[in-house]
């Protein structure tokens, strides 16, 4: 079975950081491209940033561009996302997400795409 387990939300005040965890088990990150996605109340989920093993790319939001940061451990099957600078509006409820043989920038542009998602973990950010 595929799970996707993400952490390391939590409350922080705005211009501070956290940094989340999606470990994944039951797949490869040869087949995989991983993205982290939100949802803020009200919302829809909306591609936050995604990377890909197959070609080795990173794909971010433009509003996160420049303060977050995805990276992949393949030892631990583990994806990071730090994030930094943090605004209100980073306010949701973050999800990671698995998409087969995909590359980042299709993973983040196609969220009906995903073959698996995993739970969400809560990020509020204080005015």
């Amino acid at each position: 079975d595929v799970q996707l387990q993400a952490s390391g939300g939590g409350l922080v005040q705005a211009g501070g950081s956290l940094n989340l965890s999606c470990v994944a088990s039951g797949l490869s990150f040869d087949d995989y491209a991983i993205g982290w996605f939100r949802q803020a109340p009200g919302k829809e989920r909306e591609a936050v940033a995604c990377t890909s093993e197959k070609d080795g790319s990173t794909y971010y939001s433009d509003s996160v561009k420049g303060r977050f940061t995805i990276s992949s451990d393949n030892v631990k099957n583990t994806v990071y996302l730090e994030m930094n600078s943090l605004k209100p509006e980073d306010t949701a409820v973050y999800y990671c997400g698995a998409d087969l043989y995909s590359i980042a920038s299709m993973t983040c542009n196609w969220i009906k795409g995903m073959e698996y998602w995993g739970e969400g973990t809560l990020v509020t950010v204080s005015s």
